[in-house]
């Protein structure tokens, strides 16, 4: 095995600038909720490595089951969502592939429309940047700005890789395209200040402790355990930590955009909004803060 010499651009803590106990975020709160919803589709060909059916297929052989599960948010699962999130007035960060914004730009436009922040989430599942050369990975992620801009008359402002899973490329290629924040980062829980050769972006991590698929999908969890298990960290955020703190509730079309799953996604909003101390931010309204806070903090 070849071991490079020295840590890479992701690796150096000098390239990260975080935050103190003594942050706080808007009016002064100490909890931020950001409500995310994953639009989410594949390739032709392609299909969700995680699916309802826990025997996999032959190797080559195409599942059709998973196929037809995964089409379900666009069908019926955005639109389900959405309706819960306009009951409660909250503004969710929606993770849009490319080829979504292709096959489904009217549903793409109504999130727009609504007011939720639309950000780019590569061109399909399947085009994950680990895999990618750099100029694949700078042609997926031109693909995904153009399919998403033209859905809905504008750039998105944030980037989350499909995974999760960003290249070392990624951040750089994302500064050059002028994307100002994404959301591949899992090493802290308050979101911080990237810098690199071609500028600064904002690193805003996903939380995946109330994210419908590991809990439900992966692991096979109640989803009406997820309830108490957020009410629980919000208790714990406000009694017990210091500082300031960050927490994600994940909801993706074709897994909670069912039925069962959308009563379960009404339960977690209506307990994060009942409490007086949290923020329920967009993604592009963190940035924004966090972008204020880096230039305030530096004059």
């Amino acid at each position: 095995m070849h071991l490079k010499s020295s840590p890479g651009p992701m690796y150096r803590p000098a390239n990260r600038r975080r935050v103190d106990h003594g942050f706080r975020w808007k009016d002064g709160k100490r909890i931020a909720v950001l409500v995310n919803v994953p639009f989410e589709g594949w390739s032709e060909g392609a299909h969700s490595g995680i699916g309802p059916m826990g025997n996999v297929l032959k190797p080559g052989v195409l599942d059709t089951n998973a196929v037809s599960w995964g089409m379900y948010g666009a069908v019926r699962g955005i639109d389900r969502l959405l309706r819960v999130l306009d009951h409660h007035a909250v503004k969710a960060s929606v993770m849009v592939n490319g080829v979504i914004a292709e096959l489904y730009p009217e549903a793409v436009r109504r999130a727009a429309g609504a007011g939720h922040c639309i950000l780019a989430h590569a061109y399909a599942m399947d085009t994950i940047p680990a895999y990618l050369g750099r100029d694949a990975e700078l042609a997926n992620i031109r693909r995904t700005v153009q399919l998403i801009e033209e859905a809905i008359g504008h750039k998105p402002k944030g980037w989350i890789s499909p995974r999760g899973t960003p290249s070392e490329n990624t951040s750089e290629l994302l500064l050059q395209e002028g994307f100002r924040w994404h959301g591949d980062a899992y090493d802290d829980d308050l979101p911080y200040l990237e810098t690199h050769a071609a500028g600064s972006l904002v690193a805003i991590p996903l939380t995946m402790e109330i994210n419908d698929m590991p809990w439900s999908v992966r692991h096979g969890n109640a989803a009406r355990e997820l309830v108490p298990l957020l009410t629980d960290t919000l208790r714990w955020l406000s009694q017990r930590e210091p500082g300031a703190s960050m927490i994600d509730i994940t909801a993706h079309t074709h897994v909670y955009g069912r039925p069962a799953g959308a009563a379960i996604f009404d339960h977690l909003i209506r307990t994060a909004k009942s409490r007086a101390d949290v923020w329920l931010a967009t993604r592009d309204e963190v940035c924004t803060y966090m972008e204020d806070h880096f230039r305030g903090a530096a004059a």
